[in-house]
């Protein structure tokens, strides 16, 4: 039974060279393209940082308090890899952090987070390019700093288990092998198909999660254009200039919208 990191390594074997994940942040117009081979070496290092240093493995519990970005993929692509559950949660959920092995968290989330008894708190930037927290002088490593010494390669100290717990958020869980599942489901339910180019809005994969957003394109051999505080007067170009063919949660002209008939 397969898990979310052999979603990742199947992408290596088709396509390697190929975008996976481009991300554009209309707030700062920057773009980001990631190949497979990108995307997974972020995985590796991120993967590694909390295995060497947090000790994270099967058993262990992440918690990801980040928004949608290509780095929070990074981050929930790691833990997955080292077969670790996710906690996908809101700082406002103080008490559902008491068990977590590491919390990460966005610099501008990391105030109230700063002063609770964690065991350990990373904080990211979210510079488009993964640079670090510029004059910040709080509590929390600096993710960008910690992950950038790492391995490329990753070698996870326990095979992840496909039934071991991988999605914590509310009252769902699902188990790492549960997230394969739903993930080839929901992508055949909403009609993604191989070689697919989505164009993803950033409140629908913030309210619909990250199997939506970036399982379920990974799982039909699709790569994905998320975009972050759309201008909606530049979609119909970007999405000519990316040559996306599906859209979720997102509108343009002439472009199917996964999910309707």
């Amino acid at each position: 039974m397969a898990t979310p990191a052999d979603l990742l390594d199947a992408v290596l074997r088709r396509s390697p060279a190929a975008p996976c994940l481009t991300q554009y942040d209309d707030a700062d117009g920057s773009r980001v393209e990631l190949s497979g081979t990108t995307l997974a070496n972020w995985v590796a290092k991120t993967a590694n940082l909390l295995q060497e240093e947090f000790d994270v493995t099967t058993g262990s519990t992440v918690a990801v308090a980040l928004p949608v970005h290509w780095q929070t993929a990074a981050v929930l692509l790691g833990a997955w890899s080292c077969g670790a559950a996710v906690l996908d949660t809101a700082v406002e959920d103080d008490g559902r952090l008491d068990d977590a092995d590491v919390v990460l968290a966005d610099r501008e989330r990391l105030a109230p987070l700063e002063d609770q008894d964690l065991p350990a708190l990373l904080g990211l930037s979210l510079h488009p390019l993964g640079a670090g927290m510029t004059g910040y002088t709080g509590a929390a490593r600096d993710f960008a700093v910690e992950v950038r010494g790492q391995g490329d390669v990753f070698v996870p100290w326990q095979r992840p288990d496909p039934a071991a717990p991988g999605l914590l958020v509310g009252g769902l869980e699902l188990t790492l092998g549960g997230l394969v599942d739903a993930a080839q489901e929901l992508a055949g339910r909403l009609g993604v198909a191989a070689g697919d180019r989505v164009l993803v809005g950033e409140r629908t994969a913030a309210e619909a999660g990250p199997v939506a957003w970036l399982l379920a394109p990974l799982a039909a051999g699709a790569s994905v254009v998320l975009v972050r505080s759309a201008d909606p007067a530049r979609l119909a170009a970007r999405a000519a200039t990316e040559r996306v063919t599906a859209t979720l949660g997102v509108e343009v002209a002439q472009i199917r919208e996964l999910g309707r008939p």
